[in-house]
């Protein structure tokens, strides 16, 4: 019977109508697709850049590793024939090599370089050819929000099926990427992309993004209207079923309502079932406290609201319980339509962790620490992270890890925790979008620089990324921080699952209820006496499109750089180089002492100044991944100014053979003239 049962689901999937672009793109917009076990099944794993040396966590120092730049499958020979050499080749460097039926879903990349390649069924044409800073920021044929530059992360939502196979490669190298994937049963019938097919679908891409960005519908009243005093509730019976929530909208207000935000808990029972437990700030993903944004479920403004399809077969209830030591002021409006409930619905969750003090190591991985693990069998649909930092350095190195049903080793290894949210560099700036949003960071008001001190809240929501199970999933955050220090986490999981799923995340009212640890004030920066801060100095030349940036860096109490920061100069390739103007009142001669940073992935210096080379090659690399050490005082020698100035010009003349990336980065903390 269960060979003719599977000779039966094979033959239907192979009549069922075929994935394509038009149909995934319908997908993704079809908010109550996900409700329901997908049809075809398919795996979702990713390919990433993550560090190889991550083999297995017996081997802490491997597991924690952070070289997560410049790692690829392989490098290949490819036909590249010009007019003068017809057998021409070049180098392509693999990141993406994958046996179909199925789907590329996601695109990231922190520095996206060089021509982006996607081979699909063994041909040697690609489908998709051109910059990659075109295709992943919306100047390509996808426009934003399916593809986007945002807080430095660089993204490409567009879905490319292909029927056998399917390799992704970049003809330039030293880059971080991610990229996720669905494979289909054997028998799924797939069409592959075509250059005409992704011309003749741009108006539906359009519509796509934009029914994904529309405005969520507002029905609460300007004010909340009820009262909850403390360890009380506000119940809301939903009408029986089959029915499906489709709209949850909290209006809150409390003299404290930051702390509200935490201490006032929504939970909810489908069908006999708690799938629901968390903190509202949390829940609808704003983190402590009211911080606006909007992505394709959730949005917060004066009310809180998201718009997940929740079925339930039978009976429903919502509850708002007040755990905090003050009354609060509430005005819930739920909406709820009619579901036909079959045995592919599934409820929908929400769990919530939170752990206060979680002690960090310098420069390394503390811990895996585990966002949830669920028994039973659903879809992951996202998480939300809120961290207290009390330090300005970054506390987001660690990559994630994802286990289903039963892994031994993660389908999905991450990069870093801003690059599993769909931003890069740890920058502090808030933005949102249908699938991933920066709500708060506190760190830029706080210090008035780039920083990560404070309160920070991310989140991600999936679509065609979301991550099925049959039996079992896991998902583990590297706890990787720069500095030893003390830090809070508050982790948010979505995912739908059918009836009995079970946790290991049970209801935590003592977390809810107690105080929000609020980051000490910060004492003043250190500083090198006269220093000239580098970060500071007019840059009055450069190579063309070199980035450059303030970085905080304030990594050990034994490592200290003037002011906490440094001029970061993102070198792509040797020959670049950056020019700063220096004050120097006088005539006379005056001593130039250099002070600048060593790190993994940094590149061989040569100094000058007012033209002239002021000592020799200095080399930048630090020794081994994931170390980043001050230089000290490096002597350039005595030079008369010219007209009250220096020019300070430094230039990548070569890379150590150990260093990671581009060979070619390097940072420059400040100046002391004497």
């Amino acid at each position: 019977m269960l060979t003719l049962a599977c000779i039966a689901a094979a033959a239907s999937l192979a009549q069922s109508p075929p994935v394509t672009l038009d149909s995934l793109l319908h997908e993704m917009a079809d908010r109550t697709a996900v409700a329901r076990l997908p049809v075809p099944a398919y795996t979702c794993r990713q390919f990433s850049s993550y560090d190889r040396k991550s083999v297995t966590p017996d081997d802490p120092a491997g597991w924690f590793a952070n070289g997560d730049v410049n790692q690829y499958l392989r490098v290949e020979e490819a036909p590249a024939p010009t007019a003068d050499n017809a057998k021409a080749t070049r180098k392509e460097w693999v990141m993406a090599d994958m046996d179909g039926p199925g789907a590329i879903v996601r695109i990231w990349s922190a520095n996206p370089k060089g021509n982006l390649r996607v081979y699909l069924d063994n041909s040697t044409t690609p489908v998709i050819e051109g910059p990659m800073t075109d295709w992943l920021s919306g100047k390509a044929a996808v426009p934003a929000p399916l593809s986007h530059e945002l807080s430095k992360g660089w993204n490409l939502y567009l879905p490319i099926p292909y029927a056998k196979h399917c390799k992704i490669t970049s003809d330039a190298d030293g880059f971080y990427y991610q990229i996720n994937y669905r494979t289909y049963p054997t028998v799924t019938a797939v069409e592959s992309l075509t250059t005409g097919s992704l011309a003749a679908a741009s108006g539906l891409i359009a519509r796509t993004g934009g029914s994904l960005s529309v405005p969520h519908p507002k029905t609460a009243p300007a004010r909340p209207t009820e009262s909850i005093a403390p360890g009380s509730t506000m119940e809301k019976q939903l009408p029986p079923g089959p029915m499906a929530v489709s709209l949850v909208e909290v209006l809150l207000d409390a003299a404290d309502l930051q702390q509200a935000t935490r201490s006032t808990v929504l939970s909810a029972e489908f069908d006999g079932e708690q799938t629901i437990w968390c903190p509202v700030g949390d829940f609808f993903g704003s983190g402590v406290g009211v911080n606006p944004f909007a992505d394709c479920y959730r949005a917060v403004d004066s009310a809180m609201r998201c718009i997940w399809v929740m079925p339930y077969q039978r009976t429903g209830k919502v509850t708002l319980h007040n755990l905090g030591a003050e009354p609060v002021r509430a005005k819930v409006n739920i909406q709820a339509t009619r579901w036909t409930w079959d045995d592919r619905s599934m409820h929908f969750h929400a769990a919530w962790r939170y752990e206060y003090p979680i002690h960090t190591k310098a420069g390394a991985g503390t811990a895996d620490w585990n966002y949830i693990e669920i028994k039973g069998r659903g879809v992951y649909l996202g998480d939300n992270l809120a961290v207290m930092n009390p330090s300005p350095i970054w506390w987001g190195e660690g990559d994630e890890k994802v286990y289903v049903d039963g892994e031994k080793f993660p389908s999905h290894f991450g990069t870093g925790t801003e690059d599993y949210y769909g931003y890069a560099w740890c920058w502090p700036e808030p933005f949102q979008n249908p699938f991933h949003a920066q709500p708060r960071c506190d760190g830029w008001k706080a210090t008035k620089k780039p920083s990560n001190y404070g309160h920070t809240t991310v989140t991600r929501v999936r679509a065609l990324d979301a991550i099925p199970f049959t039996s079992s999933f896991k998902f583990d955050m590297e706890a990787w921080h720069w500095r030893e220090t003390d830090v809070a986490y508050a982790a948010t999981t979505y995912f739908y699952a059918r009836p009995g799923a079970t946790t290991n995340r049970e209801p935590d009212p003592k977390s809810a209820a107690s105080a929000i640890p609020q980051p000490p004030p910060l004492p003043p920066p250190y500083t090198i006496a006269g220093a000239i801060e580098c970060e500071s100095m007019k840059i009055v030349a450069k190579s063309d499109g070199l980035p450059t940036e303030v970085q905080e860096l304030d990594l050990s109490e034994n490592d200290r750089w003037s002011n906490e920061t440094q001029l970061w100069v993102k070198g792509r390739k040797i020959g670049d180089f950056v020019e700063l103007e220096i004050p120097a009142p006088g005539a006379g001669p005056v001593s130039v002492t250099v002070h600048a940073t060593r790190s993994w992935d940094y590149g061989v210096v040569q100094f000058y100044v007012n033209g002239k080379a002021a000592g020799g090659p200095v080399d930048f690399f630090s020794g081994r991944a994931g170390l980043v050490r001050v230089s000290g005082p490096i002597d350039l020698g005595a030079h008369a100014p010219a007209d009250g100035m220096l020019i300070l010009r430094a230039e990548v003349v070569g890379g150590n053979e150990k260093s990671q990336g581009s060979k070619s980065f390097f940072g420059l903390d400040c100046l002391v003239l004497k």
